[in-house]
Protein backbone atom coordinates (compact mmCIF):
# COMPACT_ATOMS: atom_id res chain seq x y z
CA UNK A 1 0.00 0.00 0.00
CA UNK A 2 1.19 3.58 -1.01
CA UNK A 3 0.87 6.48 1.74
CA UNK A 4 2.60 8.95 0.04
CA UNK A 5 0.79 11.86 0.35
CA UNK A 6 -0.32 15.08 -2.22
CA UNK A 7 -1.77 18.34 -2.01
CA UNK A 8 -4.97 18.35 -4.63
CA UNK A 9 -6.82 21.15 -4.96
CA UNK A 10 -10.41 20.10 -7.33
CA UNK A 11 -13.02 22.67 -8.30
CA UNK A 12 -15.78 21.97 -9.55
CA UNK A 13 -18.06 24.37 -12.15
CA UNK A 14 -21.17 24.58 -13.91
CA UNK A 15 -21.01 26.20 -17.47
CA UNK A 16 -23.87 28.18 -19.01
CA UNK A 17 -25.11 25.92 -22.03
CA UNK A 18 -22.65 26.54 -25.06
CA UNK A 19 -20.06 27.84 -23.26
CA UNK A 20 -16.77 25.35 -22.88
CA UNK A 21 -14.95 26.29 -25.80
CA UNK A 22 -14.74 29.66 -24.66
CA UNK A 23 -14.54 28.67 -20.94
CA UNK A 24 -11.56 25.94 -21.76
CA UNK A 25 -9.44 28.64 -23.54
CA UNK A 26 -9.80 31.03 -20.58
CA UNK A 27 -8.83 28.23 -17.75
CA UNK A 28 -5.41 27.51 -18.93
CA UNK A 29 -3.55 29.32 -17.10
CA UNK A 30 -1.35 31.44 -18.83
CA UNK A 31 2.19 29.87 -17.11
CA UNK A 32 2.15 27.09 -14.65
CA UNK A 33 3.06 28.10 -11.03
CA UNK A 34 5.77 27.22 -9.43
CA UNK A 35 4.85 23.58 -6.64
CA UNK A 36 1.81 22.67 -9.47
CA UNK A 37 3.42 19.03 -10.06
CA UNK A 38 0.03 18.11 -12.38
CA UNK A 39 -3.38 19.21 -13.91
CA UNK A 40 -6.10 17.80 -15.70
CA UNK A 41 -9.16 19.26 -17.09
CA UNK A 42 -12.08 17.10 -16.32
CA UNK A 43 -15.40 17.23 -18.62
CA UNK A 44 -19.36 15.71 -18.36
CA UNK A 45 -20.58 14.27 -21.39
CA UNK A 46 -22.62 16.75 -21.77
CA UNK A 47 -19.98 19.87 -21.85
CA UNK A 48 -22.00 21.66 -19.08
CA UNK A 49 -19.75 20.66 -15.95
CA UNK A 50 -15.30 20.90 -15.67
CA UNK A 51 -13.74 19.73 -13.08
CA UNK A 52 -10.26 20.85 -12.01
CA UNK A 53 -7.79 18.47 -10.43
CA UNK A 54 -4.38 20.04 -9.72
CA UNK A 55 -1.47 18.31 -7.65
CA UNK A 56 0.94 20.51 -5.24
CA UNK A 57 3.71 20.25 -3.88
CA UNK A 58 2.67 21.90 -0.45
CA UNK A 59 -0.46 23.81 0.42
CA UNK A 60 1.56 27.00 0.32
CA UNK A 61 2.45 26.76 -3.21
CA UNK A 62 -1.03 26.32 -3.97
CA UNK A 63 -1.90 29.58 -1.57
CA UNK A 64 0.47 31.68 -3.74
CA UNK A 65 -0.89 30.70 -6.63
CA UNK A 66 -4.40 31.07 -5.64
CA UNK A 67 -3.98 34.63 -3.95
CA UNK A 68 -1.66 35.45 -6.91
CA UNK A 69 -2.05 38.13 -10.01
CA UNK A 70 -2.06 35.14 -12.79
CA UNK A 71 -5.13 33.44 -10.70
CA UNK A 72 -7.17 36.83 -10.10
CA UNK A 73 -6.81 37.57 -13.90
CA UNK A 74 -7.79 33.86 -14.91
CA UNK A 75 -11.04 33.65 -12.71
CA UNK A 76 -11.93 37.23 -14.09
CA UNK A 77 -11.83 35.60 -17.80
CA UNK A 78 -14.20 32.80 -16.44
CA UNK A 79 -16.55 34.29 -14.54
CA UNK A 80 -18.67 35.10 -17.81
CA UNK A 81 -18.89 31.25 -18.63
CA UNK A 82 -19.57 29.71 -15.14
CA UNK A 83 -22.95 29.07 -13.55
CA UNK A 84 -21.72 27.90 -10.06
CA UNK A 85 -18.46 26.70 -8.63
CA UNK A 86 -17.25 24.53 -5.68
CA UNK A 87 -13.35 23.73 -4.55
CA UNK A 88 -11.49 21.87 -1.88
CA UNK A 89 -8.07 21.15 -1.34
CA UNK A 90 -7.50 17.91 0.01
CA UNK A 91 -4.54 15.42 0.85
CA UNK A 92 -4.71 12.58 -1.55
CA UNK A 93 -2.51 9.58 -3.01
CA UNK A 94 -2.13 7.46 -5.45
CA UNK A 95 -4.04 3.98 -5.52
CA UNK A 96 -1.61 1.83 -7.11
CA UNK A 97 -3.49 -0.93 -9.56
CA UNK A 98 -1.64 -4.72 -9.13
CA UNK A 99 -0.88 -6.41 -11.96
CA UNK A 100 -3.64 -8.62 -13.56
Amino acid sequence: MEFDQNHVWITTRKLKPGARAEFSRCWRPSEFPAGMLRAYECYSTDETEVVGVSIWDSPESRDRYRLSDVESKRRQAMAPYVLEESSGFYFGRELKIPDR
